[in-house]
């Protein structure tokens, strides 16, 4: 046998041993790939809540879509109204307590404005000619076009301040905040308008009751501001569900919600106390030692999530947790 035959030979051998071993790799790969996914039933969703108007009163909803960005019904998404100062710095509930009862609507292509002992004001949804302003949200940069003198005046108004106040909308062309340079266990790709941080707060039932328990006077889900609320479930039991499914939509948990003072603010009233629920949420709800570089000293109290998948939420909707 010629030494070329014999070459040849050991490379058709190589070569079949390569393709059979190849062959079993992309089998257990496909396999691997093709691992079914349990869908475990954890509770119903039983509110949703939209807020239009950062630190606004919230929308009760039976229907929303949800987005990358949150939540959105009609031309109203989640906190993408914004109240500044005239040089373009947020303002929120944590300076003006009486924001939580201002109401944001949008009805016929209008805004419309309510608050305690104010007359309704309604202004376009879109305003094309209005200034575009450069605004800071939690120390990063953003724009937002000016709602106008009208919105401008009625905000002065309510709030009852010598300075004057304004009020903007992110508009969809505008460049969002990268949620991961506010916290890096978010996603790079990541954005958001005018929320902190997240693009989804999830909440249930269970945890504010076990809260008010501890409390002298019940709170309610709507001080925490979450957008979807659970029913059905144990107390805190949203802290361990990393992947869930609500309908077609799908949401990834990325870390605990750290709370503030805001939290002391009463959403019926408008009146900080500065101190409860706070102070007793921190006697419990404490992160880990080893998470201590994420949340310092603040309590956890609910969970953010990023969307997946996009899709509609309804009250009713099952809610599942994804187990692989």
């Amino acid at each position: 046998m010629s030494l070329y035959m014999s070459m040849d030979r050991t490379a058709v051998l190589v070569l079949g041993v390569g393709a059979a071993a190849l062959g079993l790799g992309l089998g257990f790969g496909f396999r691997f790939l093709r691992r079914t996914e349990e869908l475990v039933r954890v509770g119903v969703v039983s509110q949703l809540l939209l807020h239009p108007l950062k630190s606004g009163r919230a929308m009760s909803l039976s229907l929303a879509e949800c987005l990358r960005g949150g939540l959105k019904f009609g031309h109203m998404q989640d906190r993408h109204w914004l109240v500044v100062t005239d040089d373009g710095h947020m303002v929120t509930g944590r300076q003006q307590p009486s924001l939580v009862l201002v109401s944001l609507t949008c009805e016929g292509g209008q805004v419309c404005l309510n608050g305690p002992n104010m007359e309704e004001l309604r202004f376009p949804v879109n305003q094309p000619d209005n200034n575009i302003k450069d605004c800071r949200v939690l120390g990063g940069d953003i724009q937002g076009r000016d709602c106008g003198e009208e919105a401008s005046r009625w905000l002065t108004r309510y709030l009852g301040e010598e300075k004057t106040f304004r009020m903007v909308h992110f508009e969809p062309q505008m460049k969002g905040r990268r949620s991961v340079e506010i916290e890096p266990l978010f996603p790079q790709c990541e954005q958001v308008a005018y929320l902190d941080v997240g693009p989804v707060m999830l909440l249930s039932e269970a945890s504010v009751k076990d809260l008010s328990s501890r409390l002298e006077k019940d709170v309610t889900v709507e001080r925490f501001r979450p957008n979807i609320v659970i029913s059905g479930c144990e107390a805190f039991e949203e802290d361990s569900w990393e992947e869930i499914q609500i309908g077609s939509v799908r949401l990834q948990r990325v870390m605990s919600c750290g709370r503030c003072i805001f939290t002391t603010v009463d959403p019926e009233t408008g009146i900080i106390n500065r101190k409860e629920p706070l102070e007793t949420l921190k006697s419990y709800r404490q992160c880990k030692p080893s998470e201590k570089h994420i949340y310092k000293s603040e309590p956890l109290f609910g969970q953010l999530h990023t969307v997946k998948k996009t899709g509609i939420l309804q009250v009713g909707d099952v809610v599942y947790k994804i187990r692989r």
